[in-house]
């Protein structure tokens, strides 16, 4: 310890002990002092600004990102634009009922302005394989998202999106994991079929399936097998589709079912590391499919400050990951691509008293132009009361992200906190704890290993446990649902000015028109082919080294629904068993 770090401890003993305590007389209901002070004692050696925060947008990328974010300077042009010009950004997360009900969905967004390709969202039953006519899954089609059960769904959703706004214009998300690949598949043969090359689509499928074993749910063949469908999605996008991102890492969903900040940093590195390893066993480098991994978001709390310092210690873990482990040169490779920065996560949102979410929102937006990304206000404020968003939540969500540029210009200074001995110290003790947490998983075999183990689903569920324990017991104060919730609080509610942008009658009516349209689909189309291609995707999922994907493409184009090509692989690799968690 240095003579000036001596002076320092024994000032802040004095402090403790005086000033400290002294304060602490006047509340004798306070045992201690309710809040941190942090001094250079706090920060772990000497501290090196260049190893430890570099400038933004170089590594190890703690600063940012990127070298600056353009929305700052954009937003003026954007201010000046022309009443009526429409937004100009990719479609937000949507999709409900059947395919011709997202459909018109599209079209009337297009209609009022919007640029941005299909971000779908698509039901329980399609996420888990199953086809609308299953008994199984009576009673979800269409409910949390679109029904797509044959290329003709895709064919259906994607008629607005012809002219300036065909398949090489636009970009696509889907939200999609254990059948990843054939919703790939999907969408190559809606663009062959139309006559656009491959290499010219831009999308981003989720297709990070290990998460869901963890945290969502919506899994089906066991973690091995499902490996080898990404990689073969990961093979077949880095050879033929230079513009399609591979995946996009979810750590946001792990947060959401329960996981700490820390594990959800550590089980999100030990994700990207597995699927990581899938490109490199494959035969590619590191640097060639790399940068094409993104991250949908990490989770988010209303924990202002270390929010930041999450997002912070993640991008410096990540890169290191990349540089030191896998050997990247390239610093793409090294960079975490995703739309959110720090957020509040919708899980800290309520249905009680909504608009107070509005508060937390954007409470969550400052908090992300603090960390190196742009100010987001996420979720709208009535995302705990129903699926999709109403018009009135998205125009007061956009004019908060707008009033936090455009007037208290939050993006004039990329991380503002570099140096702080506040947030230098909690970006080291997070990274800290997730490199500890890692560390255990990496003794275990990695994140297949882990999972298949049960470790990290029981980590999160006893988080989970314990944090709603706490909110029950009043550790852990909510505004308006276990505090300040008297007789005398009102319920602030908005008015409606527009209609909900999804047809109530049309989601209670989805199910049956989905079904018809099925069997009319079964019914016109060739069985014999349909049998033909079934038999020869078993014979090549049989075989290890086989790529799916272009076997995929093939009964795609032939309507072959998704529950017959899962049944085959069900057949092929089982299906997942998940272990006790208790």
């Amino acid at each position: 310890m240095t003579k000036r770090d001596e002076k320092i401890r024994k000032r802040e003993q004095a402090w403790k002990d005086g000033t400290v305590k002294k304060a602490l007389s006047r509340f004798p209901v306070l045992k201690e002092s309710p809040s941190r002070f942090f001094t250079p004692l706090d920060l772990k050696d000497d501290f090196d600004f260049l190893k430890k925060v570099g400038f933004p947008g170089e590594y190890p990328f703690t600063a940012g990102t990127y070298a600056f974010d353009p929305s700052a300077g954009l937003a003026k042009l954007a201010a000046k634009a022309p009443a009526g010009s429409g937004r100009t950004r990719a479609a937000g997360y949507s999709g409900y009922g059947t395919p011709e009900d997202t459909r018109d969905y599209y079209k009337q967004m297009i209609e009022h302005g919007s640029r941005g390709g299909p971000n779908l969202a698509m039901d329980l039953p399609t996420q888990c394989g199953y086809d609308s006519d299953n008994p199984t899954v009576e009673g979800e089609v269409g409910k949390v998202g679109v029904a797509i059960d044959t290329l003709r769904d895709f064919e259906i959703i994607y008629e607005p999106y012809q002219g300036d706004l065909n398949l090489d214009r636009i970009a696509s998300n889907f939200t999609i994991n254990a059948p990843a690949i054939y919703i790939i598949a999907m969408y190559v043969a809606l663009a062959e079929n139309r006559g656009t090359p491959i290499n010219k689509l831009r999308a981003t499928p989720q297709n990070d399936i290990l998460k869901e074993y963890i945290a969502r749910g919506t899994y089906i063949f066991p973690a091995r097998p499902a490996m080898r469908l990404f990689r073969d999605t990961l093979v077949f996008i880095n050879k033929h589709m230079p513009n399609v991102n591979i995946t996009s890492i979810g750590g946001y969903h792990i947060r959401e079912a329960g996981a700490t900040r820390e594990q959800d940093l550590a089980y999100s590195m030990a994700i990207a590391m597995a699927y990581l390893q899938e490109g490199i066993d494959a035969g590619l480098g590191i640097d060639d499919f790399a940068p094409r991994f993104t991250f949908n978001a990490f989770g988010g709390s209303m924990e202002f400050l270390k929010e930041i310092a999450f997002q912070r210690a993640a991008r410096r873990m990540y890169a290191r990951i990349l540089k030191e482990r896998f050997g990247a040169k390239d610093p793409r490779s090294m960079i975490i691509r995703m739309p959110l920065a720090a957020h509040i996560g919708p899980s800290s949102t309520t249905i009680q008293r909504p608009l107070n979410n509005l508060t937390r929102a954007v409470m969550g937006a400052i908090a992300g132009a603090l960390s190196g990304g742009r100010p987001a206000p996420f979720p709208p404020y009535d995302e705990p009361l129903g699926l999709g968003w109403s018009a009135e939540a998205t125009q007061l969500s956009t004019d908060a992200g707008r009033i936090l540029t455009c007037e208290a210009k939050l993006g004039e200074v990329e991380d503002p906190f570099a140096g702080s001995y506040c947030m230098e110290a909690l970006t080291d003790e997070i990274e800290e704890a997730a490199g500890q947490e890692l560390d255990k998983i990496e003794e275990m075999g990695g994140a297949v290993a882990a999972i298949e183990q049960g470790y990290m689903q029981k980590m999160v569920s006893r988080n989970a446990y314990e944090h709603q324990k706490k909110v029950a017991s009043g550790e852990t104060l909510i505004v308006g649902v276990n505090c300040f919730t008297g007789e005398n609080e009102l319920e602030v509610e908005t008015s409606r000015l527009v209609p909900h942008p999804y047809d109530p009658e049309k989601r209670a009516k989805a199910e049956e028109r989905q079904i018809a349209s099925l069997n009319e689909v079964k019914r016109t189309r060739n069985n014999k082919e349909v049998k033909r291609l079934l038999k020869t995707l078993e014979q090549k999922a049989r075989q290890e080294d086989e790529n799916l994907v272009p076997v995929c493409i093939e009964c795609a184009k032939a309507y072959v629904t998704i529950q017959e090509v899962c049944d085959v692989f069900r057949d092929v690799f089982g299906e997942y068993d998940a272990p006790s968690i208790l």
